[in-house]
Parts: C-alpha cells; structure tokens; sequence
C-alpha cells in the first residue's frame, strides 16, 4: 500500500475521493455517522468502514492514527471538522486536510485558524468552485477549463456546433492544417462517453473536445474551433449564497453584475457589501421575471442557488432565452452526464473542485502527479522523464507513444513550453504533461519513468 488515507464523512466528496483512491492500492479507512452512507462506502468500495460521530475521540481511537498518513475531515459541518482534525493530529495522524465552508478562518486577523488545530491543508469548495467559473467567464465559450504547470498550459474544453469547420476533419488533417495554432487534441466526450482520440479520429456533431494548449494560445484555439471566445459585459449570478456572493464580489470591478435572489430578507444586508452589484429579488425559475429583468441581453448567467434542481431549471430558460453562455452548478456528481445532455453550456460541482484539490495535496509529494477529472473519467499525468525509462532505453520517436495515451505537452530543461507534434522529441528528464484513463496510469508511468 502506498499510503494510509482515513477520511471523516462519506457525502459527495468523502465518497467521490474514497472511490478514487481505493482505486490506486491506497488503504482507506472511513467514519461516517449516517449508517446508509457506511453502507454505500461497504457495498461499492475496498475500505474499512466504523460508523460513528467523526468528532468522538471514543470512535477515532478505533482507528490506529498513529500509522494514518494523511486525515482527510470532510463532513458538511466546520465544526466537526475542526475538531477532528485536532483529535486525529493529536493522536499521530501526520498530515490532516480539512473541509470548511465558513471563509472567516483565513482571514488574517482570524481568532482562531486552521493552524491551531493541526490542519496542513483547507479546502473551501465554494472558493473552489468560484475560481472555476471565474476562468469560465474569463474564457468565455469553454465548458471545462483546468491549468497545468503554474497555468501556462491550459485544457480547454469546447462543444462542436453544427456550424464547426472541424466536423468531419480528422484530428491530424486539423493540426497539418492550423500550424500556427499549437494545440492537442486529448479527449473526446462523445454521446456521454468519453475516450482518448487518435490522429485518425474523426471530429462529430456535438463532441465535446478537450485541446492543450499554451495560455496564449486558448483564444486562437477557440477561433480554430469556430466557437471564439464572447465578448462579455454583462453578467447574472442566481442565488446570494456562499458561491454567488463570492463570484459578484470577484466580478463586480470589471463587469456589470446583477445578484438575484428569492430571499428578499436574506438579500438586503448583501446590498451593502456588494457596492458595485445590483441586488434583485426574484425566483430564478420564474419566466415572466426573467423576462421583465430583460436576462435575454446578458452575456453570461450563472445559476449557483442551494437548490439542484433550481439551478438546472435555470440554467435552461436562459439557454431558451437566448443567453451566451449558461453556466449552473450541481451537488450531485452522478447527474453530471445528464445535465450535460441538457444543452447547458458549462456544469460545475464544488464537489468535484474540492475532490480535485485534495488529491492534489495527496500526491504532491510524489515525483509523478496525477489529477482525475471524475466528470471525463480522465487523468492528468505531469511525470518527469526518466533516463533509463522504457521509453528512452528503446529509443523510441513519439509516434510509438500507444494511441490511448495522449501527450499534451513537453516541458523542456530549460523550462520552454512545446506542444507536441511529428518532429517533437522527448528527452530523459524532460517533463510530460499527459491525459489517459485511469486503468492506463500504470501502463503511462512504466513507459516513462
């Protein structure tokens, strides 16, 4: 076993990283109060499950801590979090990662800070999920955005329309054809399935395509396509909870931002916060609303209410009414697929982005980094390219990489950036940037390292 992982609290995101990681030989241990849940995680999933208040020194000594290399406290509550860490700290667990929704802990003149609990790492899935809407808007016509290599190297990905000059094109013949538009084409979500493309693979209707590329290059990616990026000025967030009122206090400086929220009493104090954004009261799923607040002339609509359902609803009458980009927020991961069938520009889950960050942390101290992207059932691999790997030993050209491992960029020694093509070569040490499902890791790091 790699490592001993135990992880506080089986909702989405104790779930979610649980079937991730039990995948990849680590040991998991699981504590949740709510015995369907424990059920769940038995049924589904290789882990050692006690049932039981994560916050009970009675129920976390059952769990031999001093041989836990990293807690993960994930349950919805702050509180028992931060006092499960504390416990687990205290009885040898050697790193804690804890879950919190209330913001006012990193604050700098915070009484009390994760710090004094023992906490190594905080994720604040809202702040996450904030941050990537925020790169949706601010790279508009993307349905997916994730960034690599201290964000020079972006995935972006993109909805063929009908209109596409890429239907029916090979990948190959795209990239002969668009020279000075470095990019790789590194996935393909087609009729909700997902896969790794070939050079042959031909572009559909209606695929969802995943490019790397370098930052620069994103908005010429995006012409290429013949989805380019919107122009965006106008901008309605639904819902005043924890996301909406960190987008608008984001947003407000450099965009018109209009807060809408159904909970008059609830939106009133916001006014005075969120000096730049007009505050409206409002249900988001009321057509003659939406109409009389003329939603048709905005350029983007993000729908973030505490209600799924709400937001999925939404989210379509303002793809109806002719809104740019819609963007809407889930909880439950496993309504990904579906939503996306919906004709929802972009779906985002905080759970997904706070699965995400935690996995990050989890591998950052190894030498090979791997992210998952549970809604493409793809991976991320950044490994560094060993001297006496099979690659190198055998001599091989790039075009002997296996065409289910899909090589996104190359960083070079001298740390410049290349995008793969035929006359690229890769040299021990260089660092590689790949996309491959998750059962090909192995398959990719033996070839490479």
């Amino acid at each position: 076993m790699d490592l001993k992982i135990a992880i506080i609290g089986a909702g989405e995101v104790g779930y979610n990283l649980a079937q991730t990681l039990s995948k990849e030989n680590y040991d998991i241990t699981v504590v949740d109060i709510n015995p369907e849940k424990c059920r769940r995680i038995s049924n589904s999933i290789d882990a050692k499950v006690f049932e039981g208040d994560g916050a009970s020194q009675r129920i976390l000594a059952q769990i031999e801590m001093d041989e836990i290399d990293i807690l993960l406290c994930l349950t919805r509550i702050d509180e028992v979090n931060l006092v499960a860490s504390r416990i687990g700290k205290k009885m040898g667990a050697k790193r804690v990662v804890c879950r919190l929704r209330n913001t006012e802990y990193r604050h700098k003149n915070a009484v009390i800070t994760p710090e004094q609990f023992g906490i190594d790492m905080v994720t604040y899935p809202e702040m996450a999920a904030q941050k990537e809407i925020e790169m949706l808007i601010r790279q508009p016509s993307s349905v997916e955005i994730q960034e690599f290599h201290d964000s020079k190297i972006v995935m972006v990905g993109i909805k063929l329309e009908p209109s596409s000059p890429l239907i029916g094109r090979t990948a190959h013949n795209i990239e002969l054809s668009n020279p000075f538009i470095p990019h790789k084409l590194v996935t393909i979500i087609r009729s909700d399935h997902s896969f790794i493309p070939h050079k042959y693979t031909k572009y559909k209707k209606d695929d969802i395509v995943f490019f790397s590329g370098k930052k620069r290059d994103i908005s010429k990616i995006q012409q290429m396509v013949g989805k380019p990026a919107i122009n965006v000025e106008n901008i309605i967030i639904f819902g005043a909870g924890k996301i909406g009122r960190l987008l608008a206090k984001s947003l407000q400086t450099d965009y018109n931002v209009r807060l809408v929220d159904i909970n008059g009493e609830k939106a009133k104090p916001i006014s005075t916060k969120l000096s730049e954004t007009l505050i409206l009261v409002g249900s988001a799923t009321d057509l003659e609303f939406l109409e009389t607040e003329n939603v048709d002339q905005m350029d983007v609509a993000i729908s973030v209410t505490e209600n799924e359902q709400t937001n999925i609803m939404c989210g379509l009458l303002c793809k109806h009414l002719g809104v740019k980009q819609v963007i809407t927020h889930i909880v439950t991961t496993s309504h990904l697929h579906a939503v996306r069938r919906l004709g929802i520009d972009a779906i985002v889950s905080k759970n997904i982005s706070a699965v995400n960050e935690v996995i990050k942390f989890i591998r950052s101290g190894s030498s090979i980094f791997v992210s998952r992207f549970e809604d493409i059932d793809i991976e991320s691999i950044e490994l560094t390219v060993g001297s006496n790997c099979k690659y190198v030993r055998r001599k091989y050209s790039i075009e002997k990489i296996p065409e289910d491992i899909a090589l996104g960029a190359i960083i070079k020694q001298d740390h410049t950036i290349e995008i793969p093509n035929r006359h690229s070569s890769i040299k021990a040490n260089d660092r590689l940037l790949i996309f491959t499902k998750p059962a090909l890791v192995k398959k990719t790091e033996d070839l490479f390292s």
